[in-house]
């Protein structure tokens, strides 16, 4: 399979338009990566709790998993203990 080149300018501005959009917003998205990463960085030192409970908890209140993955931690529980106990 090869690509298709588009001859068309039209075409052509709106690909590199919209990478140019598209790249903009994955500077969005790696800056607010950072940020995230920073505030779960400065609560752990705050609250010494392990980052990667702190992760997981802002994750799942993000989400508003918390029942499934509850449901999902019983779950595995049982699996556990009743295959590897």
């Amino acid at each position: 399979m090869s690509i298709i080149i588009p001859s068309s300018p039209n075409d052509r501005k709106t690909i590199k338009d919209a990478m140019t959009e598209i790249s903009n917003s994955m500077v969005r998205i790696d800056s607010e990566k950072a940020y995230i990463k920073e505030a779960i960085e400065v609560l752990n030192d705050k609250v010494d709790i392990d980052k990667k409970y702190l992760n997981k908890l802002a994750r799942v209140y993000h989400k508003q998993t918390l029942a499934q993955v509850t449901g999902e931690m019983e779950d595995l529980e049982a699996l556990y203990e009743s295959c590897l106990k």
